[in-house]
């Protein structure tokens, strides 16, 4: 399986156009990750409707988390575009080695407190590329993505747990999307927390973000996936990317005629 490349169109379904150029029609698709999985039905649902990334958490605190035995044995599912994400916790570079080898996944995401220099370090060390999750409840939760913009390869934009919640992600919150109006981020972003069918074409439609991720959203109980919901999620996400894609293709459009006839 050939290693997963932030920049490469084909294996990412996501590309940030040069500057002064706009977004060609091929290069405005939408990334949908789903994540937390741990059985086989929900990860054959997920890849066989077309998930861009499938999501195995490996963090003991976390109702999503599976053995090095079940990460090896799922991940030997996941065939075609789709491409595994190893999520961890402040793990140590022993752990993280060990569910590498594994899951061998393609991408891993850091959901902790893992500092910039960390991520840097890990980028470095396992040479696959990273997604550093940044949890968000107000604007001053945003002042870190100048330095995880510098050293991930996607970011992630997820609420801010509670003090009752034990795991920094999937806890089915969700943030206020308008803090991210105007984000500066050079590197593609997905947007998690409380996704789920009934709100998702609202997170596309609201945000610039270049993906979704859902994990509690397409649950029939904490830790335990709906295949029925992971299908409709994913494809509620691709209508409303591709009704937003036709949208914006006709703006681009409109406002080339209208450079036209002002010459």
């Amino acid at each position: 399986m050939p290693k997963f490349h932030a920049y490469h169109a084909r294996e990412i379904s996501v590309k940030r156009p040069e500057p002064g150029r706009a977004l060609r029609w091929d290069e405005m698709s939408l990334l949908v990750k789903v994540c937390g999985l741990s059985t086989e039905a929900a990860l054959d649902a997920a890849v066989g409707h077309g998930a861009d990334m499938v999501g195995f958490v490996v963090c003991k605190k976390s109702p999503r988390h599976i053995s090095l035995e079940l990460a090896a044995r799922l991940g030997r599912r996941v065939f075609g575009q789709t491409r595994k994400v190893l999520l961890t916790v402040d793990a140590e570079d022993a752990a993280i080695a060990a569910a590498i080898a594994a899951l061998s996944p393609d991408m891993l995401q850091l959901h902790g407190s893992e500092t910039p220099e960390r991520v840097a370090s890990i980028r470095a060390r396992f040479g696959l590329p990273v997604m550093r999750a940044i949890s968000v409840r107000q604007a001053a939760d945003l002042a870190a993505v100048p330095l995880f913009d510098a050293v991930a390869d996607y970011l992630l934009f997820d609420a801010k747990p509670s003090l009752q919640d034990e795991c920094p992600g999937g806890n089915g919150a969700r943030f206020d999307w308008s803090l991210l109006e105007g984000i500066q981020a050079r590197k593609p972003w997905l947007l998690a927390g409380g996704l789920d069918a009934t709100n998702v074409t609202d997170a596309i439609t609201h945000t610039s973000a270049s993906g979704v991720d859902v994990s509690s959203g397409v649950e029939s109980a904490v830790g335990i996936k709906d295949s029925g919901k992971i299908a409709q999620f994913i494809a509620v996400a691709r209508a409303a990317s591709a009704e937003g894609r036709v949208h914006q293709f006709r703006n681009q459009q409109e406002r080339g005629r209208r450079g036209v006839a002002s010459t």
